[in-house]
């Protein structure tokens, strides 16, 4: 089996290769894999350090918009996982047109490629945020796309994409659509390794609005055998909800992680509200569940386990806040 998994020397694809050739997935003994991955700000070779000698490895450095260099890398491949995105809320307030580009015109640039090689099987990693915010109830699969965020306006825009090469071309090629992750390897700009790293510093947190918007959180190690299960066991053209089944409000996350790091309450600093913040997020994964998913990782037990991991790899970060610090600058 090879597959080709784009974006993978980011937070989620890098999980999801480190599991694959360290045999975590029954299905994919022998598995061969190719990482192709630009190596923008959240792309990190060193995410991929522990299977960076792996004999069924191949690393590229190359971007999805790129429709030559598809052309030459994907013949030979039995299934992409597309995990190539521009993911980071505040930066697509900031400024959209990388946003755009990846997540809509690089998945176009894909699945056009896809065709043309003849790749049999493809899943396409989303999110939960292409559908909004609900006040109540749970999002399902059919419910309508109403992002909030041109980060998530981005990913719909992909996500429909794909419908339509499903559709009409009949490519086979599954949608996943996630909760928030949360995990190690996580780039420093996301609110859980935010604020980790702040608190370990003896700093403080920056905690936006009331703190009362809430999130389902899900572990990356979750994530990714839903991703495998869908790969495994998907049908063509059709979306899976993959959840944590743990909501909590942003206060509650807070509380947990100071809790996790030693830190005081004197730690938290009110901010003002986020552009267009989605009030609550919420996903009935029944669908993927039916197929035999369930999540495996507690949250607190996975936010130890997390604070643990960052705690004992300040070499990893510190350098990813330095640069993060620098660009605002």
């Amino acid at each position: 089996m090879r597959i080709l998994a784009t974006g993978a020397a980011g937070f989620i694809g890098s999980n999801y290769v480190r599991k694959l050739l360290s045999a975590d997935y029954p299905s994919m003994r022998d598995v061969q894999v190719t990482v192709l991955d630009k190596l923008t700000y959240a792309g990190n070779p060193d995410n991929l350090a522990p299977v960076r000698s792996h004999p069924g490895l191949t690393f590229v450095r190359g971007d999805i918009c790129d429709a030559v260099l598809l052309a030459e890398v994907l013949p030979g491949h039995d299934a992409v996982v597309n995990f190539a995105a521009e993911t980071h809320v505040d930066r697509s307030i900031d400024g959209s047109t990388d946003f755009v580009r990846t997540n809509v015109m690089g998945t176009y640039a894909l699945l056009e490629a896809v065709r043309a090689a003849h790749v049999p099987r493809v899943v396409h990693v989303s999110t939960d945020e292409v559908y909004g915010s609900i006040d109540e109830g749970s999002w399902t699969e059919d419910s309508p796309l109403r992002p909030n965020s041109p980060y998530a306006a981005a990913k719909a825009g992909g996500d429909l994409l794909v419908r339509a090469f499903a559709r009409t071309h009949g490519l086979d090629v599954s949608v996943t659509r996630c909760s928030n992750n949360y995990g190690p390897y996580q780039y420093p700009e996301k609110v859980i390794p935010l604020f980790v790293t702040n608190l370990l510093d003896g700093g403080t947190v920056p905690l936006y609005g009331d703190g009362l918007n809430i999130r389902d959180w899900l572990h990356v190690d979750d994530h990714c055998r839903g991703i495998q299960l869908v790969l495994d066991r998907g049908l063509p053209g059709e979306v899976y909800n993959i959840g944590g089944g743990t909501e909590l409000t942003n206060n509650q996350l807070t509380e947990l992680l100071l809790e996790a790091c030693g830190a005081g309450l004197q730690q938290v600093r009110r901010v003002a509200d986020r552009l267009g913040h989605d009030r609550r997020y919420s996903l009935d994964d029944s669908r993927l569940r039916a197929l035999g998913y369930a999540p495996e990782v507690p949250l607190r037990a996975g936010l130890e386990q997390t604070v643990a991991w960052y705690r004992d790899n300040p070499q990893w970060w510190r350098p990813l806040r330095g640069a993060a610090a620098e660009a605002r600058s």
